[in-house]
């Protein structure tokens, strides 16, 4: 048998967690001294005295729990000595981590609360991470992933609901949009166009000269559009958002002053980037 193969049914346990669903039982049988050793919840229970057993009684005794079957799999895995569950999707992460922290499966806990922050979760829920971060008073984690949700807009309607959310504080949910909001204002606050930012048509008379770059004010327009929405630099700094400024200035001379000015969009994009983008505790 290899420890992918172990299945919660060794005939030395003393102990049965019991889980009805669907009309159907499904019995762990698990070791007192494992549980307890993992856990302060079931080190306290197993502490209680228990009601006296005659000799002829033998039977095991029972504790119903009600998790579904797959996430008590799943997070017994991360107590018993065995290989620890493979975990596809956030929903299945979320469930088996509120049984970690319900039952006080402390390793578990310290195991799930990495995967919470892994970059896939990140980049595709970061959102749902904060929320579940904030649900259990993971701060650290909760800081990575409020800075990961800079990349998203938050406010955005048209976006189905997180379910997630409405087991987080108002306070929790109030330091993220407080997060974006000054984020936003203060990138957009240096969006400056520098007295040396000239473009060879766009400035070439002495009515213009005194003027940024047409593409200047077209990528400032559209670049405070898209700060207010989502506060990082990766779209309003790429190639194409930068050029889609110059097609709408319509001058043939701006993509050179571009060109001209990469050592200062580089600095403006630097100073943007370390702007604080975590949540903070008041």
């Amino acid at each position: 048998m290899t420890l992918l193969d172990y299945h919660f049914d060794a005939p030395d346990s003393d102990v049965i967690l019991l889980i009805s669903e669907a009309g159907r039982n499904t019995e762990f049988h698990v070791h007192k001294c494992i549980l307890a050793a993992a856990s302060p919840f079931f080190a306290d229970m197993f502490s209680l005295p228990q009601p006296p057993t005659s000799q002829f009684d033998e039977k095991t005794p029972i504790i119903p729990v009600s998790e579904p079957s797959h996430v008590l799999d799943a997070v017994l895995r991360y107590v018993y000595p065995v290989e620890q569950p493979t975990i596809d999707s956030l929903d299945d992460l979320a469930a088996i981590l509120g049984a970690a922290v319900k039952y006080e499966f402390m390793t578990a806990i310290t195991a799930l609360r990495k995967h919470l922050i892994s970059s896939r979760f990140l980049h595709s829920s970061p959102i749902r991470v904060y929320a579940i971060a904030c649900r259990y008073d993971f701060e650290e984690e909760a800081k990575i992933a409020s800075r990961q949700t800079l990349c998203v807009d938050i406010l955005d309607t048209s976006a189905p609901p997180i379910p997630d959310l409405k087991y987080i504080s108002a306070y929790d949910y109030h330091r993220l949009l407080r997060l974006h909001a000054r984020r936003s204002a203060a990138a957009i606050k240096l969006l400056k166009c520098p007295e040396t930012l000239k473009c060879m048509q766009c400035n070439g008379s002495a009515f213009t000269m005194h003027d940024g770059p047409k593409w200047w004010y077209q990528w400032e327009k559209a670049a405070r559009e898209e700060l207010n929405l989502r506060p990082v630099t990766e779209v309003a700094f790429s190639l194409d958002f930068l050029f889609g400024a110059v097609r709408a200035s319509g001058c043939s001379r701006c993509p050179e002053s571009i060109l001209d000015s990469w050592k200062f969009l580089q600095l403006l994009r630097e100073e943007i980037d370390a702007l604080p983008s975590t949540v903070q505790l008041d």
